[in-house]
Formats: C-alpha cells, structure tokens, sequence
C-alpha cells in the first residue's frame, strides 16, 4: 500500500478536444468565403478585434460581457451556432458571473405620511379678511342707501328722451366728368383705366421708358397711372376698357379684340 497520490490522480489531465473559439469562427469564416473586412462591415466590430478574437485574444474585448457579445454577432455572420461557443466561453474563463441580487421591498406600512398639522395662522389670516370685507360691505351698503334716498326727497327722476334722429341731407350728385377733373392734379397726366364687359391685357409706360405695369386686367378691376409728363399705353382688348384720361372720360369707341397704342399728357385728352 503506497501513501501518496490515488490512481486517480495518476491518469492524464481531460484534454479538450474541440477546436478553440477564435479557430472556429475563423474557419467558419474561410467556408462561408468571407474576409475579415466584409466581417467587419456588416458586424460593425473593428477589424484588430475580429483578428484578435480568431487568435483567442479577448483582451481587446473590454471585459467578458462584450467578448460574449462578439463571440455571439461574429458567429452569426458566419452562420455558425453561437450558443455552444459562448459555453465553451463560460468554460475556459471561469463561467457567468453571479447575478445581482435585487434589491428588497420596501414594506408599505413602513412608509407612513406624517399626519398634517392644522395651519393655524391661515385660518386666522382669512378670518380676518373676511371680517373686514363684511365690514366695508356693510359700510358702503349703508352710505349707497343714504344717498338713494336723499336723492328721491329732491324730486321725481326726469323723464328719459329719446334724442330725435338727424334728417338726412340729400346732396344732389355732381356731373361725373366735372367731378373727376377737379379729383385729379393738373400739374400731372392721370389715367384710369376699367375692365368692364371682358378681361384686357394692358401694357403702361411713363415718359422716361419705365415700365408701370404689364399684365391682365380682368373685368371688375382698375388700374390708375400717374406721370408729370407722358404716358404710354398698349391695351390687348381696348373693347372692354373704360378709359378715364384726366378725370374726362374718353368716349372713343373700340372694338372688341382691338389692340390700341395710345400717348397721354396733362391737359384735355388727346389720343396719340
């Protein structure tokens, strides 16, 4: 009978026979014929930490709950099972970390609401305010009163009149023509000009060239142009214009369709 070691303790350590982490994922890798770049892109994890973790380093990982989270995003990149390989994980590297307790409840009895003390010193603020306001209430009620009946002892209450309406003046209409003359400055050329029966386009011009206005006139609208000298005018449609000229209204007749270039000044109207 030896004293020593058991027989047991003689046989040979239990070797693993499986293939280490990093060389599985990298022939996974070499079969699915994908290089560690393409692994990079579509996992987002940096190319020296796929490099590293193929060589079994999982130093670069930051700790071993990140080097699980690699090991489990690389394999299914490479179509490989990770569950197996984050327990062979587990195994070499001294298995999960115990989970955290949590933390006890808290007892609802325990948590009591301190009983409110009555405010005194509010109640006795808004008893003063209240005897006050009654007070003043009171005081006044009574002056009001005084005064009403002072007031009927002097006499009855005049009667109310309804103030009688003002006639209206009717102002009998000046003459159109006189009328926009005398609106219009004499020092200067104006003209009015009205879309009554269609829409027009028109076209104004002063005397210097400058445009005034270039567009459609459509049937309801005015235009009015002023210039101390001349103006310019171009209408599309002159059959559906009303044309005022230095308050006078011209009562040339234009045809529908009828495109028109007219010159105005400041005096009487005179079409160019």
């Amino acid at each position: 009978m030896s004293i020593g070691n058991s027989p047991e303790d003689d046989r040979p350590p239990f070797e693993d026979d499986r293939p280490s982490i990093g060389r599985s994922l990298q022939q996974a890798r070499i079969d699915a014929g994908l290089t560690v770049d393409e692994v990079s892109a579509s996992t987002r994890v940096r190319v020296p930490i796929v490099h590293a973790i193929e060589q079994d380093d999982f130093s670069r990982c930051g700790g071993d709950v990140y080097a699980r989270g690699h090991i489990r995003t690389l394999a299914r990149a490479v179509a490989l099972d990770p569950a197996p390989l984050i327990e062979q994980y587990d195994e070499e590297h001294g298995g999960r970390p115990a989970p955290t307790p949590a933390a006890p409840l808290f007892e609802a009895e325990r948590i009591r609401p301190e009983p409110r003390r009555p405010n005194w010193t509010a109640a006795m603020v808004a008893a003063i305010v209240a005897v006050i306001g009654f007070a003043g209430f009171t005081l006044f009620g009574d002056g009001d009163e005084g005064s009403g009946k002072k007031h009927v002892a002097e006499g009855p209450t005049p009667e109310k009149t309804t103030p009688k309406p003002t006639p209206t003046k009717t102002v009998p209409k000046p003459d159109p023509s006189e009328s926009a003359i005398a609106a219009v400055p004499q020092d200067k050329v104006t003209v009015k000009l009205s879309a009554i029966d269609d829409k027009s386009w028109i076209s104004a011009k002063s005397a210097n060239g400058k445009l005034l206005f270039d567009g459609l006139l459509e049937e309801g609208d005015s235009k009015t142009f002023q210039d101390d000298e001349r103006l310019d005018l171009i209408l599309g449609n002159a059959g559906a214009i009303e044309l005022f000229v230095n308050g006078k209204k011209l009562e040339d007749e234009f045809e529908d369709g009828q495109v028109e270039r007219l010159s105005y000044s400041k005096g009487d109207p005179e079409a160019g």
